[in-house]
């Protein structure tokens, strides 16, 4: 019987969700909750953008470190850790009195989900075996990532709109109390470590450093200007950490991320196909939630509302995708992914001034929806096919660093091009509504492009279908269920 089929191993994949969610909620449930934070506690317009920031810049800055730190100090043991910054900062952002506390507040809570997620992820890949015990259980974690991403829009407008903002962040405390009992009762305790007699500081301090100068200045961009010499130095010094990163890992006798890891077939290529697509991706819940707020003047909780059908949909998605990949592999659901997402952002880069959300939106964002589910699956199948163990960590967090590069890269990109379009229009004269809503449809159109190249790179993928020997085709079903 396969692990997954058991009641212990159902209970292990609904904690590594549960994590997963989350992480993935934090990310975008303070949105909405941006115009209460700003009046209660007299942010400036610059200064409030840091709460959203603040939590990227730590969440990916040190996304890398957080993943190998699992590999080398023990996955339960960095995963309590994460769980429990997390609940000290969100309980200390929620009891805010100044703006300086909360963005604080926000930093470390970013650090803490650079803990949290990848080591989830590489407990996950390494609990479940290749085959279709991993791809049901990677389905029903890229059925998490949508349903959060989504559910987080609609959980921060009725807590912003019912108890008032600061329960977006009070919510995290009872999450992860609920949390850390079934960790110590699912999740084994890892003895006899790799001791840290050698570890690879300069690393460590290279490549956290190198990460939080590009990612900051991937952050900063649209707001300082992607021409200026701040923007050009912040990126172009970041460039040049991570380059010595590499050179130092390449003479260090015990690296702390051995480039050797990218002579896995598929690891490379697939970090590639997620940057690329994510990047376009993002565009989706960045601008069409600022065209039902701005343009068609949807509440908080009627914007998420509006992405229910989408949750759906993605979970659909992952299940479908998972059962597909041990027939056809993984290139082939990467790519009908990408050009089924590509054409639903397309659709919706057609959004009229006047829009409908039964026939501008809700066709495009079903599209979007089923194919982010199927690449987002296929991708992490390919990207940890074949990882060691001892660098499943590691894997994990190459993969989601990728993807949160690429939709910090995309977000700075797509910004200047909707903010280009949209100030020529209102220079030329044309009504605020207009302008704002071709500045959108830009940036859509640019994002939908993005994610067709995704589909080229991945044809460079290794086509990894993770089929192995005398498994039992209950599992699949079992894990869907589950």
């Amino acid at each position: 019987m396969s692990y997954l089929a058991t009641r212990r191993g159902k209970l292990t994949l609904a904690l590594l969700c549960g994590i997963a969610f989350l992480d993935f909620v934090d990310g975008s449930i303070t949105n909405v909750a941006l115009p209460s934070i700003r009046r209660s506690l007299h942010f400036s317009v610059d200064g409030l953008t840091w709460i959203p920031s603040g939590y990227l810049l730590t969440y990916g800055g040190f996304m890398l470190l957080g993943g190998r730190l699992a590999d080398l100090l023990g996955r339960r043991r960095v995963l309590v850790t994460g769980i429990a910054i997390i609940a000290i900062s969100s309980t200390v952002g929620g009891f805010a009195q100044s703006s300086g506390v909360l963005v604080g507040a926000r930093l470390a809570q970013g650090l803490g989900a650079a803990l949290t997620l990848p080591t989830a992820l590489s407990i996950l890949t390494t609990t479940f075996a290749e085959g279709k015990d991993r791809n049901a259980a990677l389905g029903a974690w890229g059925g998490t990532g949508g349903i959060a991403s989504a559910l987080g829009v609609l959980l921060g407008g009725v807590l912003t709109e019912g108890p008032g903002w600061r329960w977006v962040m009070f919510v995290n405390p009872i999450a992860c109390a609920l949390l850390f009992a079934p960790i110590f009762r699912l999740i084994e305790g890892e003895r006899g470590r790799r001791r840290l007699v050698n570890f690879d500081a300069a690393g460590a301090v290279l490549v956290t450093a190198g990460m939080l100068l590009l990612v900051y200045g991937l952050v900063r961009a649209p707001i300082a200007g992607w021409g200026s010499a701040r923007t050009i130095g912040e990126l172009a010094g970041g460039a040049l950490v991570l380059a010595a990163f590499v050179v130092n890992e390449l003479r260090h006798r015990a690296p702390l991320a051995p480039l050797s890891i990218f002579r896995i077939n598929g690891l490379g290529f697939s970090n590639v196909t997620q940057l690329v697509a994510f990047a376009g991706f993002l565009a989706l819940f960045f601008y069409v939630t600022l065209y039902m707020q701005s343009v068609l003047g949807y509440s908080a909780i009627q914007t998420g509302l509006a992405y229910l059908p989408l949750c759906g949909i993605a979970v659909a998605g992952a299940g479908i995708s998972s059962q597909l990949l041990g027939r056809i592999g993984t290139r082939p659901v990467i790519v009908s992914g990408a050009v089924i997402g590509a054409a639903g952002l397309y659709w919706l880069s057609r959004i009229p001034v006047d829009g409908s959300y039964v026939a501008d939106l809700l066709p495009g964002l079903l599209l979007v929806g089923l194919g982010i589910a199927g690449l987002f699956v296929a991708v992490t199948t390919a990207a940890n096919a074949g990882v060691p163990a001892d660098k499943a960590g590691l894997a994990a967090a190459l993969l989601n660093a990728s993807q949160w590069l690429g939709g910090a890269l995309g977000l700075a990109i797509f910004t200047a091009v909707s903010t280009s379009r949209t100030n020529h229009l209102l220079a030329a004269g044309v009504p605020a509504s207009h302008a704002l809503t071709s500045g959108f449809q830009r940036a859509l159109l640019v994002g939908s492009i993005f994610i067709l190249a995704s589909a080229v790179v991945a044809f460079r993928a290794t086509n990894t279908r993770g089929e192995t020997k005398d498994e039992p085709v209950e599992a699949e079903a079992e894990a869907l269920a589950a």
